[in-house]
């Protein structure tokens, strides 16, 4: 699997946090504190990273991925009943404009951690 070591520790790192503040919060808050976990692994972050969105040259716009984690994964935390195709086409879209191949979606809504890999 592609990249596994580093999406079995964002899924860890998840875990711990989701036991730490439990379900409820807002995900920026989720968030924050999963970067702090995957710092405190080793990790190297970069969050809210702004990629410009070209169409024939002209920039129409910016596309900002929570997080990602040793430039390899792109990491987004939800707090949602359950992910749909849009949380998925958006994954997608975030793959295609910034080049990386594996995108793990992490929901904190329930007392469980949900995740769901997608690949490019």
């Amino acid at each position: 699997m592609l990249h596994e070591s580093i999406t079995e520790s964002i899924i860890g790192a998840g875990m711990k946090v989701l036991n730490e503040l439990k379900p409820g919060l807002d995900e920026k808050l989720y968030e924050r504190a999963l970067v702090i976990e995957l710092v405190k692994r080793g990790h190297t972050i970069d969050q809210q990273k702004q990629f410009p969105v070209l169409y024939e040259g002209v920039d129409i716009g910016t596309l900002i991925p929570d997080v990602i984690v040793d430039d390899r994964v792109i990491a987004d935390p939800k707090v949602v009943s359950e992910f749909n195709e849009a949380h998925v086409a958006q994954m997608i879209g975030y793959l295609n404009i910034t080049g990386l191949s594996v995108a793990l979606l992490l929901n904190f809504k329930h007392s469980t951690l949900k995740w769901k890999r997608v690949v490019r």
